[in-house]
């Protein structure tokens, strides 16, 4: 049976903008108070799944999320007509009204984790819903979320949907992000590594004392345990605190995978290379990439998100870097993603530079912007047709987001009541577009 990757990438919502809400990360906090462009934002997105889709790569669609979030505004005890909220929260408080503004959606490779069927005992594909508990306007995603993947992932013969995990920060979840899976082969059993970034119960064990560690030890043995996984294929590494308390928010900023290879910073795990070796002794094939900290630095990872890449197979079998312009720009980065290249012993034969300066400047690379999941021809016929990326579709999203989306978003206009209506109405058209049904609360 053949298998193969899909990338379900997030369109970026129309509300998009730089309200520096996400706690240690560097991008996000610097860029606070910009003035955001979401029409370039969402063209950007689109542009760059084009160029994938045209190299043979699978691409999907994953919606946004209806923003500013009113029922989120009630919650916080505000009463009213929907315009009069927004102006009483902005008036009180405007950074609760920015939570409520996020769009924080666009980045999916935290909405959830997945786990293909040949990992899985019942030979389902297993998917879980981040619960994101570590940020208040990414809290707000779970619910929603869980409706956007069961409307595309909705035939539960192929398909296990899991609601995001309860249990407070203790088990905070952030997704995909914190996840890899390597194999030699998409179809084969492979080793999906989960990543986390501190033990919550146990305070004895390391963890960083500046920045915090979104994903734990508790919410991903959970994952491992709700996704019912094949004995060895599950191996738990915990992230190193010292590169979280320098902006390594999430693994996907310090490590990136994809079949055999890993490319991974040194200063990345606690024990990292024992955990390599263990690796290598799974299967003789595996490719380790490590870079060194006197080539490129944690910081300078960070700056540019060299690891925040996709690294994706082509159909000759090679594999090639999709990264940011910022990783060109770099010298340190571009010399060394040119020396992997060069190496014969790997199989990287390629990078394709994209800007996503408009996702960049908020803290999502392109990693960030994409869910992989692992799908049989089966599987992929038995998901929701209307999301899959084809020419036709791309021309139509484009003519969708030039209609509804703004040029230019500054910090003050999250005020302005029309951004909702407009915000409504751009996924009024898109739901019909992607024949997702009515899955927001406006529609009900």
């Amino acid at each position: 049976m053949n298998y193969q990757e899909v990338n379900f990438d997030g369109l970026v919502g129309p509300t998009h903008n730089y309200s520096g809400l996400s706690h240690g990360n560097l991008a996000s906090f610097d860029n606070k108070g910009h003035v955001s462009h979401p029409k370039s934002a969402v063209l950007q997105g689109l542009k760059k799944m084009k160029s994938l889709h045209d190299m043979g790569l699978p691409q999907a669609i994953i919606a946004p999320h209806e923003r500013p979030n009113i029922s989120l505004l009630r919650n916080f005890g505000f009463s009213g007509k929907e315009d009069e909220i927004i102006e009483k929260v902005y008036k009180v408080d405007p950074t609760l009204l920015a939570i409520a503004t996020s769009a924080s959606p666009m980045w999916t490779a935290n909405a959830a984790t997945v786990s293909p069927s040949p990992d899985t005992k019942d030979g389902k594909v297993h998917i879980s819903v981040a619960n994101l508990n570590s940020l208040p306007h990414r809290f707000q995603e779970s619910e929603q979320t869980q409706r956007i993947l069961k409307a595309i992932f909705n035939d539960e013969k192929y398909f296990t949907i899991h609601s995001a995990i309860q249990g407070g920060n203790a088990f905070g979840d952030e997704g995909a992000a914190n996840h890899t899976r390597l194999c030699l082969d998409y179809g084969q059993k492979g080793k999906e590594v989960f990543v986390f970034g501190k033990y919550a119960l146990d305070i004895s064990k390391p963890r960083p004392r500046g920045l915090p560690a979104r994903q734990t030890f508790e919410a991903s043995n959970t994952l491992i345990r709700r996704h019912n996984l094949k004995k060895d294929v599950a191996i738990l590494v915990q992230q190193s605190p010292e590169v979280i308390n320098k902006g390594v928010f999430h693994n996907d900023v310090i490590s990136v995978g994809n079949k055999n290879v890993l490319l991974y910073h040194e200063d990345a795990f606690i024990e990292g290379d024992h955990h390599i070796e263990n690796l290598k002794k799974s299967f003789d094939e595996f490719i380790p990439i490590k870079i060194l900290n006197k080539k490129v630095t944690v910081e300078d990872a960070v700056r540019s998100y060299l690891f925040n890449t996709q690294l994706v197979s082509l159909k000759d079998g090679s594999m090639a870097i999709i990264a940011p312009k910022e990783c060109e720009e770099n010298s340190a980065v571009r010399k060394q993603i040119t020396e992997i290249i060069k190496d014969q012993s790997n199989p990287i034969k390629g990078v394709h530079f994209f800007d996503l300066r408009e996702s960049m400047q908020n803290g999502g690379g392109p990693a960030c912007l994409r869910l992989r999941v692992v799908l049989s021809d089966e599987e992929l016929q038995a998901i929701n047709q209307g999301v899959l990326f084809t020419d036709e579709l791309y021309e139509t999203l484009v003519s969708w987001a030039n209609k509804h989306y703004r040029d230019k978003i500054r910090p003050s206009d999250i005020k302005d009541p029309n951004l909702l209506k407009e915000c409504r109405q751009a996924l009024d058209e898109l739901t019909k577009i992607l024949k997702l049904g009515n899955i927001y609360e406006f529609q009900r």
